[in-house]
């Protein structure tokens, strides 16, 4: 680099300038930076000479230029042992997480909160690495404390600081979740119109129920107590509030409060909430079908069993006359379906639906909800219901054959519910002994309904390939709690306080808002379980002190798209400590 000065007949501009070969071989001038005018330059110079103090600001740059670009040879002895304590391997892969974590100003909102209390340790520095080893290392968090001495930046707290850290978080859970939708809007585009709801359970490896986790329908089949949660999210994935509850309490009450809460608190205008059948109550229904006195809107659209249908409209459902194709005005019989030419079509019926109230309620001013009805049917969906149930009927006929059956079937998919248990003979004989068999009705009742599925909204004006696009949305909301569950492995939890449980499921509610902002960045091009590993591969080599960082994980195309999405790269074969501040301080700007 060097120092060029233009003058002119009153002043002088001083530029930092650079020659550069191209690649065809010749060569170009580029200007590094501008530093000013001549009276600029004084005054960056303190009344000293502009020349000589441009000319030593350039001298700087190209010597810092040449420590970074200079070889460095790392010299080792065969005869020397390793220093006692020193440590060699750093992780850098949560450094991209780290700049998801700052810029959604979770640094400035744990400011915030100290600044209401009074403790000492940096509540900032124990959140960000809950949510690192989370994603990274989850575990308990005991060995959440140890495995922060993985990371490149030195924990600066104890245990006991995570401990006395939980409970101010938990105070805060409403005022973080608010301000990290807010803060996220300027990070990532958030479509607000669509949200999903959806509740799931953890269970907790105690033996006593107490006054939250409590004895109910555990959805991983533990017979352990357990907690509820129930998570909102946008259309794009993204987490927009949740909540827990006591783990036998009804799933349905439990969407009105925080609906409530984040229409109010996050100033959404027009929204579709989405559910399934099971968040599907009448009651639920009734408060998404309103217009609210400030003019903004609340709509429904849910799955609906069809089995649980009255037997006019479940006749209405399942008949084969009167269907449709999306922009086509022919009608079809699933009669005339062919598998050759009809097979990845998707066919669909529709018709509105008023609700029965009583005398009672109408004259209290009550009106009966109305709805739509659309009911699709596809033969590749009724090939894949019953390729899955073959399977059931073949290990129930094993049970049956080996005799290890039992009376009792512990979920929908389970094989025993093909199972029939009466005191006959297989030839029909009444005998004493109780003889096990499929149960050919059942398997045929289930197969009626095969290939068909259901949707209700009140949805107006609203096509219904863009309602079907809608509902297939849901599948991000099971998603999410996937990853918790497997990824982030949020269940079992080993916590014992009210304020300690609420603050493990805040540590992991962000850890999966920051994990979906990253995989948008990436593109949606790699799974869940890929980047995680590739970043928890990321480990650099630390050969002596002052000699720098050097990179032991295999370079790919997840960490090129990495480093290309954050603008920062860890993949040198060497980064001096000088690069690898600069790479911290990058991920920590705003």
């Amino acid at each position: 680099m060097k120092l060029t000065v233009s003058k002119s007949k009153n002043s002088a501009s001083f530029y930092v300038q650079k020659s550069i070969r191209k690649e065809n071989g010749s060569t170009t001038t580029i200007t590094i930076e501008k530093l000013g005018n001549i009276d600029e330059v004084r005054t960056k110079a303190c009344g000293g000479d502009p020349y000589k103090w441009a000319q030593e600001y350039v001298n700087k740059l190209n010597r810092k230029e040449y420590e970074e670009q200079k070889e460095i040879i790392v010299s080792c002895s065969p005869s020397k042992l390793l220093k006692k304590g020193e440590k060699k391997s750093f992780n850098c892969g949560y450094l991209f997480l780290q700049s998801i974590y700052y810029s959604l100003g979770l640094d400035k909102i744990c400011a915030d909160i100290s600044k209401k209390y009074s403790f000492d340790y940096d509540l900032n520095d124990i959140l960000s690495k809950l949510i690192y080893t989370r994603i990274l290392y989850p575990s308990s968090k005991s060995s959440a404390n140890r495995m922060a001495s993985v990371f490149i930046e030195q924990p600066s707290f104890e245990l006991h600081d995570i401990y006395r850290a939980l409970s101010v978080l938990a105070k805060e859970n409403d005022h973080i979740q608010s301000q990290l939708y807010k803060n996220s809007q300027k990070v990532i585009e958030r479509r607000k119109d669509i949200l999903y709801y959806d509740c799931t359970n953890y269970y907790f490896e105690l033996e006593q129920a107490d006054d939250l986790r409590k004895y109910g329908k555990c959805k991983q089949h533990q017979p352990l107590p357990i907690v509820g949660m129930g998570l909102f999210m946008d259309h794009d994935g993204i987490p927009l509030a949740f909540d827990i509850y006591p783990g036998n309490k009804n799933e349905q009450p439990t969407l009105k409060p925080l609906e409530k809460k984040i229409i109010g608190e996050y100033g959404l205008d027009h929204v579709i909430v989405c559910t399934d059948a099971g968040l599907s109550s009448a009651a639920n229904r009734r408060f998404n079908d309103k217009t609210l006195p400030d003019g903004r809107t609340k709509r429904f659209l849910t799955t609906q069993s069809i089995k649980t249908l009255p037997d006019l409209l479940k006749d209405f459902a399942l008949g084969t006359e009167d269907w449709h194709l999306i922009g086509d005005d022919k009608v079809y019989s699933l009669n005339d379906l062919n598998e050759e030419d009809d097979y990845n079509k998707v066919f669909y019926k529709e018709r509105w639906i008023t609700e029965d109230i009583s005398a009672k309620k109408k004259a209290s001013g009550s009106k009966p909800l109305e709805q739509r009805l659309i009911v699709s049917f596809s033969l590749k969906y009724q090939h894949y219901l019953r390729k899955i149930r073959q399977g059931q009927i073949d290990r129930a006929q094993e049970m049956i054959d080996s005799g290890k059956c039992s009376q009792r079937a512990k979920n929908q998919n389970d094989p025993h519910r093909l199972i029939r248990h009466e005191a006959v003979t297989k030839d029909g004989e009444v005998c004493d002994k109780d003889e096990p068999y499929l149960d050919t009705d059942v398997i045929a009742e289930e197969e009626r309904y095969d290939g068909f599925y259901a949707v209700c909204t009140d949805l107006k004006d609203t096509s219904v390939d863009e309602i079907i696009r809608i509902n297939k949305g849901r599948w991000e909301i099971e998603e999410c709690f996937r990853i918790m569950k497997t990824e982030f492995r949020a269940r079992p939890v080993y916590l014992q306080t009210r304020g300690h449980i609420m603050a493990h499921f805040i540590t992991c509610y962000i850890a999966l808002f920051i994990f979906r902002i990253l995989e948008k960045k990436l593109g949606e091009r790699f799974t869940c379980s890929e980047i995680i590993n590739e970043l928890r591969a990321m480990i650099m080599h630390r050969p002596g002190y002052k000699q720098g960082y050097m990179p032991s994980y295999v370079r790919n195309d997840l960490t090129d798209a990495l480093h290309e999405c954050f603008g920062f790269r860890t993949d040198y074969e060497i980064l001096t400590d000088l690069s690898m501040k600069r790479v911290i301080r990058k991920t920590m700007k705003k």
